[in-house]
């Protein structure tokens, strides 16, 4: 049996289910997946964040519709848990939680059995303490428990002629602010109107890191000659979002850097 095929007998096993859904790569695929194994008792479940893009949320939407899926949204209340709103380094634990909660209710007022989500298998060895959540409220990961990696999802979404098979990971815009800086949704508001700009801009692999009046730009090597050739544009576009400065980091994007500086491991489960 392949992955894939495991993914599928899993989810069809479950009778029915509620897809936690970003319109990223991982749960695009599953929402796939879900909707082959389950036919219309796959129902995708988005909720709606300021820690989310706006053009994020149309995207998901986008590929909801083109899956033919069921898409249900619901205002998320994060920012309003003070535990969140701190920034702590579990910060996507509180997050997670009022995620879950949120879905859980929805599945069962839709008469769904389970909750699933599609944490890949290599989360399973990097620092998410939304994992800890998701294991409080039973949620079901089938893609992670397929053994399903990072590569091998975006290399079965390009067989399936998934648009996000080669989508840049976009973690929430929380992540833009370092720990223990305050989560804000004016803050919010800024860095998604700065990533949105960029992103119109033409720039794919990047992220626009909170520091008060400054910006500080991350962007992959590969893309550093398109920044520098619109950079007039990009520091006009973050100076209007309510940042008075913008820097460039001289180090290339790679995720995951905000937590190497907190000094933060993997968590084991």
């Amino acid at each position: 049996m392949t992955k894939r095929e495991a993914v599928v007998a899993h989810l069809r096993s479950l009778g029915s289910a509620l897809v936690a859904y970003s319109g990223g790569v991982d749960s695009s695929l599953l929402l796939a997946l879900a909707i082959e194994a389950l036919g219309d008792k796959a129902v995708a479940f988005t909720a709606l964040s300021p820690a989310v893009a706006p053009d994020e949320l149309e995207g998901a939407r986008t590929v909801a519709k083109m899956l033919g899926a069921r898409h249900v949204e619901k205002r998320s209340g994060e920012l309003e848990d003070p535990r969140y709103a701190k920034n702590p380094v579990n910060r996507c634990y509180f997050c997670k939680t009022e995620l879950y909660t949120l879905a859980e209710a929805e599945a069962k007022a839709l008469g769904l059995a389970w909750v699933v989500s599609g944490t890949n298998a290599d989360e399973l060895a990097d620092y998410r303490p939304g994992l800890k959540a998701a294991d409080e409220h039973r949620i079901v990961q089938p893609l992670a428990e397929a053994g399903l990696s990072k590569a091998e999802i975006r290399e079965l979404s390009r067989e399936l002629g998934l648009p996000t098979w080669d989508k840049p990971q976009q973690p929430c815009l929380s992540s833009r602010i370092p720990y223990g800086t305050q989560v804000t949704a004016e803050r919010l508001d800024q860095l998604a109107r700065s990533e949105m700009a960029l992103r119109a801009l033409g720039l794919r692999e990047f992220r626009v890191r909170y520091h008060g009046e400054i910006a500080r730009i991350e962007v992959a090597d590969g893309e550093l000659p398109r920044l520098v050739e619109v950079r007039h544009d990009a520091v006009e576009a973050l100076k209007a979002a309510g940042f008075k400065f913008v820097s460039l980091d001289l180090e290339p994007f790679r995720s995951g850097r905000l937590n190497e500086a907190a000094g933060l491991v993997p968590l084991r489960r």
